[in-house]
C-alpha cells in the first residue's frame, strides 16, 4: 500500500516553485538594472571626454587618410575649397519650429585630392520642396573649425527612397562614399562660428542618453521590488489560509 505524503510536505514542495521564480525574476531584473547603471557611467565618461576635448586646440586635418576613432568629438581644423556639386541636404531638421535642412558640403583639402565633409549649418526649407534653398558658398580657400562627428542613423526610415537626389533622410559616411565619387575623411566637421553666409550654427551638445539609462535602471529595479512584494504577499496569504 502506497504511503501518502503529509499534506504539509506537499504544500512546502509546491511553494518552492514560486520561490524559485521570484528569485530568478529578481536576479534578472537587478542584473539588467545594474547593467543600465554601468551604461550610464560609460556615457558620463564620454560626456566628460567631449567637454574636455572641446577646450583643446583644434587638430589640423591634412590630406592623409585619418581614423575616425582618433578624432571623434575632438575639435579639428581644415583648410580648402568647398565643392557645392556634391552637397547633401539632410532633411527634417527643425530650428525654432521651422523645417529645414542641414547643409553638408565637401571641402577639398588644400594640397590634396581628398575631401572632408562639413556640416555648414541649418537652412530653412523653401515653400516648394522641389526647389532647393540657395546656399552662399565662398569660391576661395577657407579655414573651417569645428567638432569631428561620425554621423549615424538617427531617425527611422519609413521608405526605401532615403535619397532623393541631394535630399537625404539620413547621412552616414558609408552611404556618402557609395553615392559620391570623391574620397572623403571618415567624419564630418560640424562647423562653428559665423561665416556670414546666412546658415544657422546653434549646435546642441551631443545627446549621450545618460538620463535614458537611469530611467531604464529605475524601471528594472522597480520591477524587482514588485516581484519581491508580490511574492511576499502571496506567500503570507497562502500560509494564513490553510485551504490553499
Amino acid at each position: 500500500m502506497t504511503q501518502k505524503r503529509p499534506l504539509y510536505a506537499v504544500r512546502e514542495r509546491a511553494g518552492l516553485w514560486p520561490l524559485i521564480a521570484a528569485v530568478l525574476g529578481i536576479a534578472v531584473t537587478v542584473a539588467l538594472g545594474t547593467w543600465q547603471l554601468g551604461r550610464a557611467a560609460e556615457k558620463r565618461e564620454l560626456r566628460a571626454r567631449f567637454e574636455a576635448l572641446s577646450a583643446e586646440p583644434p587638430i589640423h586635418v591634412s590630406g592623409d587618410e585619418l581614423t575616425a576613432s582618433n578624432l571623434e568629438l575632438r575639435r579639428v581644423e581644415a583648410r580648402g575649397v568647398f565643392d557645392p556639386r556634391y552637397t547633401v541636404f539632410v532633411d527634417n531638421r527643425i530650428h525654432h519650429g521651422v523645417p529645414g535642412y542641414h547643409v553638408v558640403m565637401p571641402l577639398r583639402i588644400e594640397g590634396s585630392d581628398r575631401y572632408v565633409l562639413v556640416n555648414r549649418g541649418w537652412i530653412a526649407r523653401t515653400a516648394n520642396r522641389a526647389e532647393l534653398p540657395a546656399v552662399p558658398t565662398p569660391p576661395t580657400v577657407v579655414t573651417v573649425q569645428g567638432a569631428a562627428m561620425v554621423p549615424r542613423l538617427r531617425t527611422l526610415e519609413l521608405s526605401a527612397d532615403v535619397m532623393e537626389g541631394p535630399i537625404w533622410q539620413n547621412l552616414t559616411i558609408d552611404r556618402y562614399r557609395s553615392a559620391r565619387p570623391i574620397p572623403i575623411q571618415p567624419f564630418v566637421i560640424r562647423q562653428e562660428g559665423d561665416a556670414h553666409d546666412g546658415l544657422v550654427r546653434e549646435w546642441e551638445a551631443p545627446d549621450f542618453g545618460i538620463e535614458k539609462h537611469y530611467g531604464y535602471a529605475f524601471q528594472w529595479f522597480a520591477l524587482a521590488a514588485t516581484i519581491l512584494v508580490f511574492y511576499a504577499v502571496t506567500r503570507r496569504r497562502s500560509r494564513a489560509d490553510p485551504k490553499t
